[in-house]
């Protein structure tokens, strides 16, 4: 599958101050990893458009951003609602770590036997852990995205599982 140059990592919520600061949720493995960047994009008319980032900083679980070009809340208020994308090449991933976009597309396939299930359509989280979202030739199935169901991730082969007795009936 073909990468995208640009990551979805969050959306501003809301604004924060008088002075045209923005509260981001972060969609990264931590807010701190969103805070660290130095730029981020909002996609407008088919174009990715840059914005540095003037000062970022976690407060709870929100980034607290204040970006170049966003002088006061007015103009922070027409961001409320945007996607925050990244670069991709501006996140510095571990050995070993891939992007979970990168998973959307992989056959989930039996550990033991060898078994193609399906392909992973989507993942969610809803707080302890990742739900897969496994699409079937018997329809869509969910799987907890946890080491006694999944046991290895292959970007280039699939996400190897080894799942109870009929989770995919």
């Amino acid at each position: 599958m073909a990468q995208e140059n640009y990551i979805e990592c969050g959306k501003i919520v809301n604004t924060h101050g008088c002075f045209g600061g923005v509260k981001a949720e972060s969609w990264c493995n931590t807010e701190r990893d969103m805070a660290k960047l130095k730029r981020i994009f909002f996609f407008k008319e088919g174009v990715y458009e840059e914005h540095k980032v003037i000062k970022a900083s976690v407060f709870k679980q929100f980034v607290i951003f204040e970006i170049d070009g966003v002088p006061d809340m007015d103009s922070a208020m027409l961001l409320k609602g945007k996607t925050v994308y990244a670069k991709r090449d501006d996140f510095k991933l571990k050995k070993g770590e891939i992007f979970l976009v990168d998973m959307i597309g992989l056959n989930v396939i039996d550990n033991d036997n060898g078994t193609v299930y399906g392909t992973l359509k989507e993942i969610i989280n809803r707080g302890a852990s990742d739900i897969y979202v496994i699409q079937t030739a018997k329809g869509e199935r969910m799987m907890p995205a946890v080491s006694e169901f999944v046991i290895s991730v292959d970007i280039e082969k699939g996400i190897f599982v080894r799942p109870i007795e009929g989770m995919f009936d």
